[in-house]
């Protein structure tokens, strides 16, 4: 009887999950666009309904139908119309309609934290908790109705795309959207419906699950964003599998609170039970990519973030770049000692930010997982600085980060686009709940500086310019990525990696370089970063910063090392303006809506701003107009050589 009580404990969980799912199956079937922005519209909502009800008082049956019928799908509309339909109009790739989520995403949680603080409050619940007694078992009233809920949607759904016109037009459009069109189907209004039924089931998901877990902006959004294993172990498409699948997950979740072990069995059990669903998304993408081919689902490459225009500088003027950057770098070593504090963590981050540009710009792969080898590379270091010399422990966590870059490099062989990026946000989430949140890792962790300089931890500006050293480091490494034949191969790889491949590049080894190296150079800003703060925070390390920092890079340019540094400066100001480290979320999110047409982002604008107000032709002269060359001056295998002749005759 034990067991039945657990398994009907683990419905209200299951039941939400599998609502979860389904609101964002059916967004992603009627607009093409997978919303990475549902944890963070259901969190607002959640918060929304507190502030409703605890706050102002309002009573629960008039403050959450409002919220959640009301604001939510009126949310959703507003995106279609502001966001997503001007870049279906302009063709834009599913790339960049994933960035705009992430506009959306880092928007909403930046307002929340801003608004509510990152506190743990309690949240009103919709529905009663009572308990009935059935036998000897105790039945939940809060799990029946979320049960009830779940069933009533499938059943609403299947009649309106089975049986209705609507239906008909749904189906139309999801199959070819242009057909449709010439069919005389306003696919606009099935987009918007889409849209605003995946948002009114986010906010529902908010407004449910938030009374089980309290009200945390992070930790809420990430449980919802752990909760997309559901519509990724249903590939996408089938909504009975992925009730089943939020149903089955929440059910084994709460039949193992029952299991106790001791030791080491126990203590990994107790790691596993709460993450079940992280264990799911890495499951579903294994099955999704590894024992099938992946089709049409699959969302393309992140090459249409870069800039498409190439740039050759002259001497002068990168003389004149490199001058102005050391001059602004060099500005805090004459701050005040608090000033100089904050600034400190601007060449951590700088480091962190090049990172995601070698990865995204370079070459073309969505990574979210920076935040955790950034932490990677923190932890190591704190753990090897008590017992070896400071700087051997930076390079042990350099080395950290970068084998698990490197092992991470392995699944992106087969993965692009979306699964790419769900598979790196899965190994952040991974290395942030079985590694950074696990005492046996944490515990008794000490940071200590190097003491190459011979000066002690009190001599900030002394380790700032051992900062200042490593980001140069840094941004040779990337520069020459950048350059030569091997820039060109990653720059063939970002534009067309079938075209790369008819050329005899082999995808499969640099795909897990330049994994390698750039997990690596983000474990490397990691350890800074933990020396600025003097101790490991593993909040500073969550897979949402990873979301956050991967948002920043592209709207400042995916493909430009300098304005990753200037991003970093940017962030850095504003939360030591705002004191409040999550602040930079909302102009962020403001300017990836803003941006979301413009392929290279800020520095782009920038770039065009320049020419257009007549800047001296010697300082601009020799910037090529054209794309970056491909690499026709790659050495090609025989095969690669045979196909080029064939196609110039």
């Amino acid at each position: 009887m034990a067991a039945v009580n657990f398994a009907l404990a683990g419905l209200a969980l299951g039941s939400i999950a599998a609502l979860s799912g389904m609101g964002l199956l059916l967004t992603y079937r009627w607009t093409g666009v997978f919303n990475l922005a549902h944890g963070a519209i259901a969190t607002l909502i959640a918060y929304l309904v507190y502030e409703a009800v605890d706050v102002a008082h309002w009573p629960i049956g008039v403050a959450a139908p409002l919220m959640v019928l009301g604001v939510a799908p009126a949310l959703g509309v507003l995106m279609d119309i502001a966001i997503f339909r001007r870049l279906n109009r302009r063709g834009a790739s599913p790339a960049e309609s994933l960035v705009a989520t992430l506009g959306v995403f880092a928007l909403f949680l930046g307002l929340v934290s801003v608004l509510w603080g990152q506190q743990t409050r309690p949240a009103p619940s919709l529905f009663p908790v009572n308990t009935w007694k059935l036998g000897g078992a105790f039945i939940h009233v809060d799990a029946l109705i979320d049960l009830g809920i779940v069933l009533l949607a499938t059943a609403s759904l299947a009649y309106v795309t089975a049986r209705t016109r609507l239906g008909t037009e749904i189906r139309a459009v999801v199959d070819r959207r242009d057909l449709a069109e010439l069919s005389a189907v306003n696919a606009d209004r099935v987009s918007a419906l889409g849209w605003a039924v995946g948002a009114g089931v986010a906010g529902l998901t908010g407004a449910l699950i938030a009374p089980i877990l309290s009200l945390n902006p992070y930790n809420l959004t990430l449980v919802i964003l752990e909760i997309f294993a559901v519509p990724v172990i249903a590939q996408l498409a089938s909504i009975p599998v992925a009730i089943a699948a939020g149903i089955g997950i929440g059910l084994v979740s709460s039949e193992l609170t029952q299991v106790h072990l001791g030791g080491t069995p126990g203590a990994f059990l107790a790691a596993v039970k709460p993450n079940l669903y992280l264990l799911g998304l890495l499951a579903g993408l294994f099955i999704i990519t590894e024992l099938r081919e992946v089709g049409s689902q699959d969302a393309g490459t992140a090459s249409r973030l870069a800039s498409r225009r190439g740039a050759t500088a002259t001497s002068r003027r990168r003389s004149l770049d490199f001058g102005i950057g050391g001059l602004l770098l060099a500005a805090p070593l004459v701050f005040p000692q608090d000033a100089l504090r904050y600034a400190q963590q601007v060449p951590a981050f700088a480091i962190v930010f090049v990172s995601i540009v070698a990865i995204v710009g370079y070459s073309g792969q969505i990574s979210l997982g920076q935040a955790g080898y950034a932490g990677l590379g923190a932890l190591f270091f704190a753990k090897f600085s008590t017992n070896t010399p400071e700087l051997v422990a930076l390079l042990f966590g350099v080395v950290a980060a970068g084998i698990v870059g490197f092992l991470t490099g392995y699944p992106a062989i087969r993965r692009r686009g979306l699964f790419l990026a769900l598979t790196t946000f899965a190994v952040g989430a991974f290395v942030d709940r079985f590694v950074f949140n696990q005492p046996y890792f944490t515990n008794g962790v000490l940071v200590r500086r190097p003491d190459a300089f011979g000066i002690h931890l009190v001599n900030d500006r002394a380790f700032y310019l051992f900062e200042i050293l490593c980001l140069a480091v840094a941004l040779a490494i990337v520069r020459n990525l950048r350059t030569g034949r091997l820039g060109r191969t990653l720059i063939a790889m970002r534009d067309s990696e079938a075209g790369a491949r008819s050329v005899g590049i082999n995808l499969r080894v640099l795909k897990i370089f330049i994994f390698t190296v750039s997990a690596a150079l983000a474990g490397l800003g990691g350890a800074l970063l933990v020396q600025t703060q003097g101790a490991f925070d593993s909040t500073q390390f969550q897979p949402i910063e990873g979301l956050l920092w991967f948002l920043t890079v592209v709207v400042f340019g995916a493909d430009s090392a300098a304005w990753a540094v200037i991003a970093a400066a940017l962030v850095v100001t504003i939360n030591a303006l705002t004191h409040n480290a999550d602040a930079y979320a909302v102009p962020i999110g403001l300017l990836a809506l803003l941006l979301a047409g413009v392929p290279g982002g800020v520095s782009e604008i920038w770039r065009r701003i320049v020419e257009s107000v007549g800047v001296p032709e010697s300082w601009l002269r020799h910037y090529a107009a054209q794309r970056p060359p491909m690499p026709a001056a790659v050495a090609l295998s025989e095969r690669g050589r045979a196909a080029l002749a064939r196609v110039r005759r």
